[in-house]
């Protein structure tokens, strides 16, 4: 028997794919407790590309993706989100929950949801239930044209059936915290020491080719992204260097112009140990995001990564942002952590600015040094510790903790 307490983790998205909040925060709690990792459902119909890693069949499926990761990919029926049939998809995933609990025969110490979905407040006494919100979901899905007022609904019971609330964002933690619970603000972090060696990593060829000055957008590009930035950027001057999948349906004509301009340059998903060869490329992080309440909710990774990679970052006005530059008057003096802007002029003002500003030892030291009080170790600890993982049976757990979790030391 493991000596691990077990969470099961319920994420919006499967293992192999995007590394959000959810993954990042899965792997770090292997150093307190056992995962059981549950993929998104799928029903025998489910294309491909939705399902990366896993094969067609009609029976959920259990394997082993990492170190203290058990991954489970629950099947349910074709149509598994339209009205109607939806009212079957939930029950029949906690049923192969409860089936692959039964396999090894343990309660889990705390079920975690990383969505609405139905799965809080169904497992007896004695278990933690856990939402942990990354974005404004009711925000969210009214631009993916869902209801608004089932979403409300939606937000209302899961908040109700759950006995943690966790938070990555002040305005999400805000808007929880008006519908009556007491949330905990989370934000999110980075692998601070996977950058530590930018400086020596190899720029792939088209990347060095770009003049200078660069600026670097590395992450998902979607409708979040105010593509009127990218084109400012470019109409200034200064080079584009994009890294990551892009949404095909957002501003398909707009991006087809964009990418086709000279010093612009496009790049998909790259693997996470090819990364530092990319931020050496550039000059200048972006975070270029549209003012909108689905975005005012949300906390870009891109930011701190970035930073951990010594770059000066600028941003549009996010809530987040502002935070990071108010924990950075009390951690790291010398200024404004993160730049941001307002119109697009002045976002390529500031791109251009802190481009032709010195990247002095000092400053990178500032900002790699920044960027480790965010890791994602130290919020896995925070985690562990709101769900009542990081003391266990009386004593400290990190003494028996795993080793090798990706990228971090303390």
């Amino acid at each position: 028997m493991s000596p691990f307490p077990l969470v099961v983790m319920m994420s919006g998205k499967p293992w192999d794919g995007v590394r959000g909040a959810d993954r990042q925060q899965a792997e770090q709690l292997t150093r307190y407790a056992d995962v059981l990792w549950v993929d998104p459902p799928i029903s025998p119909l489910t294309p491909e590309r939705y399902r990366p890693g896993v094969g067609r069949g009609i029976r959920p499926r259990l394997t082993s993706p990492a170190p203290g990761i058990t991954r489970l990919t629950p099947v349910a029926l074709p149509g598994l989100s339209r009205p109607g049939i939806r009212a079957t998809t939930w029950p029949l995933v906690r049923a192969q929950i409860r089936w692959a609990l039964g396999r090894t025969g343990r309660k889990p110490h705390a079920v975690v949801s990383f969505s609405f979905d139905d799965v809080l407040g169904k497992w007896g006494d004695g278990v933690r239930t856990v939402l942990y919100g990354t974005d404004d979901w009711v925000a969210g899905g009214q631009l993916m044209g869902l209801d608004p007022d089932w979403l409300r609904g939606e937000e209302r019971r899961a908040l109700a059936d759950a006995s943690t609330v966790v938070a990555v964002t002040p305005a999400l933690a805000s808007r929880w915290a008006g519908l009556g619970a007491s949330p905990e603000f989370l934000p999110n972090g980075v692998h601070a020491d996977a950058y530590r060696n930018v400086e020596s990593a190899e720029v792939p060829a088209a990347v060095a080719d770009l003049p200078h000055p660069v600026a670097g957008l590395v992450g998902r590009i979607t409708a979040r992204i105010d593509i009127g930035i990218l084109e400012t950027l470019v109409d200034n001057g200064v080079s584009l260097l994009m890294v990551g999948p892009r949404d095909p349906s957002w501003e398909p004509r707009r991006w087809a112009d964009l990418v086709a301009r000279a010093h612009v340059l496009h790049v998909d998903e790259v693997p996470f140990p090819r990364l530092p060869g990319y931020f050496k490329g550039i000059d200048v992080g972006i975070t270029p995001y549209h003012d909108t309440e689905f975005n005012r909710a949300s906390f870009p990774l891109k930011t701190l990564e970035y930073l951990a990679a010594g770059r000066p970052a600028v941003s549009t006005d996010l809530p987040a942002t502002r935070w990071l530059c108010q924990d950075a008057e009390t951690n790291a003096p010398g200024g404004p952590i993160v730049i941001t802007a307002g119109s697009h002029q002045e976002f390529a003002g500031a791109v251009l600015a802190a481009a032709r500003s010195p990247r002095t030892a000092d400053e990178v030291a500032r900002r790699q040094g920044f960027a480790q009080l965010h890791s994602w170790r130290r919020r896995g600890d925070a985690f562990a510790e709101a769900i009542g993982l990081a003391v266990h049976n009386g004593g400290s757990m990190a003494g028996t903790a795993r080793s090798g979790v990706e990228g971090e030391s303390r």
